[in-house]
């Protein structure tokens, strides 16, 4: 991935890649971070945008290696000849927790501290904190690491202050030490490395594509409809940019037609033709996305969101979001606007 001139800098994530790895964490965490301004704008609006972040994969020696499970793969560089990273992630160190790891690494030990020493952020996910403990970033810190981790984590290394239940831990001089505890705690970690590398939003859009964290509730809400999607018909494709501004207009659906200078019955036809839906289902698609980013962002009451989305009734909005995203607007508040203020709160220690 290249720079043009006078671009904006671009952030380098740099994932170690060792063959004590699984392929699930480590193209995992290289697919999570890659999509950042990219997955988004392809899945809402049917055009893909461009990554914020360059990603590479780095091993010692650069040279294509087989990791756990058998998965070969093809690093991007090895660490002599890597771009110096702004972020380093550990996915894992995939070992016994009895096994000897002292002196196994030296290389990517080295490359860590010195790394660390220019400014990088050093993560892990899983064990690889042990690696990070190795490499002796963490001596006096405190950290977390994988359950069946922490009792050898802790006797081979007692100067660190293990905190065994918490699930992410960010410590050293300006938080540039960050754990994540449990075997899918990389992808709590790659959501807090977007929120801080680059805002809120941008995880909390990954969230939703991912199904981070709630897969027992589906995809419903986290699945941001197309309705913003545009179309090759440019009189809808008119409509629908009207939409996105007025959708708290009384009558939206007449005023759509009236712009659109079509006959009612021809305009809801191809209206449906061009978006795969009816004019007024179009608008309470948008006005429930508004109703989320207000149920995440905001403590306003229930009444109050309608209200600012263009429902006068409350009750017949609650009956159409709990519909629609299969979840009441409460509960979706309690699972969404928690883990935004996980992520807020991240991003302000930095």
């Amino acid at each position: 991935m290249s720079e043009s001139d006078g671009a904006p800098p671009v952030t380098t994530v740099a994932i170690l890649a060792l063959p004590e790895v699984t392929a699930s964490v480590l193209f995992g965490l290289s697919d999570m971070f890659v999509g950042v301004g990219r997955d988004w704008p392809l899945v809402v609006e049917g055009r893909p945008g461009s990554s914020t972040l360059r990603v590479q994969i780095v091993s010692a020696d650069g040279q294509p290696l087989t990791i756990a499970n058998g998965i070969h793969v093809v690093p991007d560089a090895s660490i002599a000849n890597a771009a110096p990273p702004q972020v380093i992630c550990i996915p894992e160190v995939f070992l016994l927790p009895t096994a000897e790891i002292q002196g196994r690494f030296q290389v990517e030990a080295a490359w860590l501290r010195e790394s660390h020493a220019r400014g990088a952020v050093v993560a892990a996910a899983c064990s690889g904190a042990l690696l990070m403990a190795e490499a002796g970033l963490l001596e006096g810190e405190d950290a977390t690491t994988h359950w069946a981790y922490c009792d050898v984590l802790a006797q081979r290394h007692p100067g660190i202050r293990l905190h065994k239940r918490r699930a992410l831990v960010t410590a050293g001089e300006g938080q540039r030490l960050v754990m994540a505890g449990g075997g899918t705690s990389w992808q709590d970690l790659a959501l807090y490395l977007i929120a801080r590398l680059v805002n809120l939003d941008a995880a909390m859009q990954m969230a939703r594509l991912y199904l981070i964290d709630w897969h027992e509730s589906g995809q419903q809400p986290f699945a941001r409809l197309s309705a913003s999607r545009q179309t090759d018909d440019a009189v809808i494709t008119r409509c629908q940019l009207w939409a996105a501004e007025h959708y708290r207009a009384p009558s939206p659906v007449a005023a759509m037609t009236q712009l659109s200078g079509l006959a009612e019955r021809s305009f809801v036809r191809r209206f449906q033709q061009a978006t795969g839906m009816s004019p007024l289902q179009y608008v309470h698609h948008i006005r429930l996305e508004e109703a989320k980013q207000l149920l995440e962002a905001s403590d306003d009451a229930i009444e109050a969101v309608a209200e600012q989305v263009g429902y006068e009734d409350a009750g017949y909005f609650a009956r159409l979001f709990k519909r629609e995203v299969n979840l009441t607007p409460a509960q979706y508040r309690k699972r969404f606007a928690g883990l935004r203020e996980v992520l807020r709160q991240g991003r302000s220690s930095w």
